[in-house]
Formats: C-alpha cells, sequence, structure tokens
C-alpha cells in the first residue's frame, strides 16, 4: 500500500471510527476535521448529561484522536473556510461523516409562535454547543409538551423534570444549571401521535423516568389498549413487551406527590400549536391505525394547555456543498460508502453514519458503518490518483492565509484541562465551555504540566 493522505470531515463516532479503521493500515495518515474546536460530535453535544456512562465511549474515540497518524483540526468548515476540490487537491481520499444536524419541522399551524421550539435546539443548549444561544430558553413554563416518543424526547422530558441539584454532579454547563434552577416547569407531558406498541424509546430509557426523584410519571390505562395487529407486534418483540410493562406498572400508581408530573400521552396527533403572540396549548386530534396500518385521525381533538412546546419529531441532513444529495432520503447517495453521482462514483471521495444512512442506530451502529466505508476506500486505493501536493503543512498553510486558525489537539487539550478545573470548582468531573470565542480563547493556552488532561 502506497502512502495514503487521508481527510475525514466530522470528529463525531462515524468520523473518528473511520479514521481508527484507517490507521489499522500501514502508511496512512489522517486529518479529522470538524467545525467545532471541540470533539466527538454526538457524543460530545447529543448524549443527554446524566447519561454518564453513555458518554464514556469518548475514552475509545481519544485513543484514535491521539494516535501519531492522526491531527485533529477543529474549528475549520469544510464549504466555508476550505472547499471540497481544495481538499481534493490536498489529500488522496475525503471521508464526509458530518451526521444530521438539524430537526424535522411538524408543519402545523403555530408551530413558529414564542416558546416552540426544536428538541434539538434544547438539547443542544443543555449540552453547551457552541451553536446554540447561551440565553435561549428560560423555563419560565408552568407546562411544557414534548412531542415525540423517540430516546431524544425522552432525554428532553428527564431533564426538564430534574432539579438543578440532580444535575450539578454532570457536565452541564453553569449557565443552564442556573435555568434550571430557576424552572417554574411543573408539568411536562410527553405526546406520541401512535401507540406505546410503536414507540421508539428503549427500555433503559424509559424506565429512568420511573426513577425520578422530582417527579411523578403518569400514564392512563386507556392509551395502553391494544388492537390485534398491535398483541402480535409485541409478542413478537422483546423491547416492546419490556416497554409494555413498565407502562402499565406506571398507569396503576398513585401520584406520590412529587413537585412535577411527567405524563405519558399516545394516540394524540399535533394539529395546531394554540397562541396569538406565545404558545398557549397545544391541539391534537386522537388517532388510530386503520386496517391498512396506516395513521388516521378520528376527528376527536384533545386541547393540552403548555407554555412550552418542544417538538422531537426526528433529524434531517442537509446538503453539502460540493455533493449530491437526494432530498427524498435525506443521505447523499453512495454504494457502500462510495459517493455516487449522475455520471458515477466521484472519485475519493466516501461517506459514513448518518450522512450516508440517515439518523437512525444507536453510536455503536457507526462502527461497523464506518467499517464498510474504510473497507471501500481501502480497496480502491491502489487506483487512486496520488494529488500532487502532498506537504502536511499545506491545508494548515491555506488555512491560516485565511484567517482561520485551527484548534489541533494541543488546543483540545487545553479545553480539556479547563473544563475539568471548572468541574473540581462545583465537584463534578468536567463543566463544559459553551461559548465559542471563549473555547477559541482557551485552546490557545499552553497546557502545563499542573494543568495537564487525564483521559476522559
Amino acid at each position: 500500500m502506497p502512502d495514503l493522505r487521508v481527510a475525514v470531515v466530522g470528529s463525531g463516532p462515524a468520523g473518528v471510527y473511520a479514521a481508527g479503521a484507517l490507521t489499522r493500515t500501514d502508511g496512512v495518515t489522517v486529518d479529522v476535521l470538524d467545525r467545532l474546536p471541540a470533539p466527538y460530535g454526538l457524543v460530545r453535544y447529543g448524549v443527554a448529561p446524566d447519561h454518564v456512562k453513555m458518554k464514556s465511549v469518548d475514552v475509545a474515540l481519544r485513543k484514535v484522536l491521539e494516535q501519531p497518524s492522526v491531527r485533529f483540526l477543529g474549528n475549520v468548515e469544510v464549504g466555508t473556510d476550505v472547499t471540497l476540490d481544495e481538499l481534493r487537491r490536498r489529500y488522496d481520499a475525503v471521508v464526509f461523516a458530518t451526521g444530521a444536524a438539524v430537526d424535522r419541522r411538524l408543519g402545523v399551524p403555530g408551530e413558529d409562535l414564542a416558546g416552540s421550539f426544536s428538541a434539538t435546539d434544547f438539547v443542544a443548549w443543555y449540552s453547551g454547543h457552541p451553536d446554540a444561544d447561551l440565553d435561549r430558553f428560560t423555563l419560565g413554563a408552568r407546562r411544557v409538551v414534548v412531542i415525540g416518543v423517540g430516546n431524544v424526547a425522552v432525554d428532553v422530558a428527564r431533564v426538564l423534570s430534574k432539579t438543578a441539584a440532580e444535575l450539578s454532579p454532570t457536565d452541564v454547563p453553569g449557565h443552564v444549571l442556573d435555568v434550571l434552577d430557576a424552572s417554574t416547569v411543573e408539568e411536562v407531558t410527553v405526546v406520541g401521535r401512535r401507540g406505546p406498541a410503536q414507540a421508539k424509546f428503549t427500555t433503559k430509557e424509559l424506565r429512568e423516568l420511573g426513577e425520578l426523584a422530582n417527579a411523578d410519571v403518569l400514564v392512563d390505562p386507556a392509551d395502553l389498549e391494544l388492537s390485534d395487529a398491535d398483541l402480535g407486534a409485541v409478542e413478537a418483540d422483546r423491547t416492546l413487551r419490556a416497554n409494555l410493562e413498565v407502562l402499565r406498572e406506571w398507569s396503576t400508581r398513585e401520584p406520590a406527590g412529587r413537585p412535577r408530573r411527567l405524563w405519558l400521552r399516545f394516540w394524540l396527533r399535533p394539529v395546531e400549536v394554540l397562541g396569538v403572540d406565545a404558545v398557549t396549548g397545544l391541539r391534537t386530534e386522537r388517532s388510530r391505525l386503520d386496517a391498512s396500518g396506516r395513521l388516521v385521525g378520528t376527528g376527536e381533538t384533545v386541547d393540552l394547555p403548555a407554555e412550552m412546546v418542544l417538538r422531537s419529531v426526528g433529524y434531517r441532513t442537509l446538503p453539502l456543498p460540493g455533493l449530491p444529495f437526494d432530498e427524498r432520503a435525506g443521505v447523499v447517495p453512495h454504494a457502500s460508502g462510495r459517493v455516487l453521482t449522475e455520471a458515477g462514483p466521484l472519485t475519493g471521495v466516501y461517506v459514513a453514519g448518518w450522512i450516508k444512512r440517515g439518523p437512525t442506530g444507536v453510536i455503536g451502529t457507526n462502527k461497523s458503518d464506518a467499517a464498510q466505508t474504510i473497507a471501500a476506500l481501502l480497496a480502491d486505493a491502489p487506483a487512486l490518483p496520488r494529488v500532487p501536493e502532498r506537504d502536511p503543512d499545506a491545508l494548515p498553510a491555506l488555512l491560516a492565509a485565511r484567517g482561520v486558525r485551527p484548534v489541533e489537539w494541543t488546543g483540545w487539550e487545553a479545553i480539556d484541562a479547563a473544563e475539568r478545573e471548572l468541574g473540581v470548582a462545583r465537584g463534578c468531573d468536567r463543566v463544559k465551555i459553551a461559548d465559542r470565542a471563549t473555547l477559541l480563547e482557551t485552546a490557545a493556552r499552553p497546557v502545563t504540566a499542573d494543568s495537564g488532561t487525564r483521559p476522559s
């Protein structure tokens, strides 16, 4: 195998797993680019702060990014700071692993009223994402409706139902903790268009709601009545059976008088966010599945009072400059990770992760997904044209000429050390720095022996 220079765009699980697969072949060097100053993507900015075990996958990701044949270049946005064509002149292959960054909309009246948000924005805010406005949320609402019954909706409902004291041991940023401490939320209602047999949450995520110290979890027994088709689906699926057992147990509980109430509601299809200038509620229509399994409305409406609505109905990917895009499927067309144009494969350009397969699977799914893409890349490697500009400093020089200051691994180590120092002051492992300018300033600091990092 001749020496191979590869650029991986995106430092979340898909991108880092791709880089790791590449490093197992001698002669391959990898630059991992990310538009954010910090690595780890969804692990850092999508996993809920109280899911410490799930977030610990960053230990494995760190080991890849610390390898001598891998270089991290954060704060570099492909398509803005550097084009795909410019990358292709400096790397033999380019792998895009940029994920799905935006939410799906409901498409109902009132969706843009003040107090109506995407769960994606809320997750970004409490996760300290640099793109999130620090003052985006105030939690001055008394009642919140969360639309969706996937794991993200459950995460959002759980965070809303917890106290600041419960989340203080996590890495949640200080400004978020202050807002949670002042929260006036009393009731959170999670709404699903379909029934419990079609809900997408995992049993582990669901059971965590029942462990909330600050909220009673409530379920209407009528929502758990199953059709013959539902009964068949539940019998055939162990997760659904476990979910139904949990929900049925909750439906028999008497409220314990905790400060907050968390309702799980099913068979309610959102039709309008109510309000004039700001949200006052959510109008839903009772729904059911017809004989063909299609969701239909019954004509009966149910209004849920709320001062805040969060939609969590899925993610979608956005087109990337220079790449073809399937608008309907929301992915880059590919064959085993090889990017396909109408004229055939785009030589030396590949995809991995959600931009390749859509927003499906769990973090671990990205490992096999990335392995497939890298297997295709390495099979193609002998025939890939070698780029003439092979100087490792060529891209940093181009970026410097444009006033772009990449955050290299030492910069991330400085951020890591600063966050851990903040954690010491609060009595936790770390406290995230959310502001982009502060992240960049921190990345420029030297890391001394006294302030050096230890593995996450």
